[in-house]
């Protein structure tokens, strides 16, 4: 078992010794990436943003009781979360 275990390591440390890397140690690292600036992907865009009027028409206004519900609701469920985890220690 202890011979297999060292292999490994070996075999490890040379594959990684094999990865190498640059010569010169004061080259700066960059890196890779393939995102452009913001400034160059709008470069060709001359429209302004639309405002949508209608974008949060669809969402009911939330009354206090709608309120207290999900707050009680989340209370419970809290609960049960933290009992769920007593039980389990």
């Amino acid at each position: 078992m202890e011979k297999t275990t060292l292999l490994f390591a070996l075999a490890g440390s040379l594959a990684l010794a094999a990865c190498g890397g640059a010569d010169d140690a004061s080259i700066d690292a960059e890196a890779d990436t393939v995102e452009m600036p913001a400034d160059a992907a709008l470069e060709g865009v001359t429209d302004a943003p639309a405002e949508d009027a209608d974008a949060n028409s669809d969402q009911a206004a939330v009354t206090e009781e709608v309120a207290t519900e999900a707050a009680d609701a989340a209370a419970d469920v809290a609960a049960a979360a933290e009992a769920a985890a007593d039980a389990t220690e």
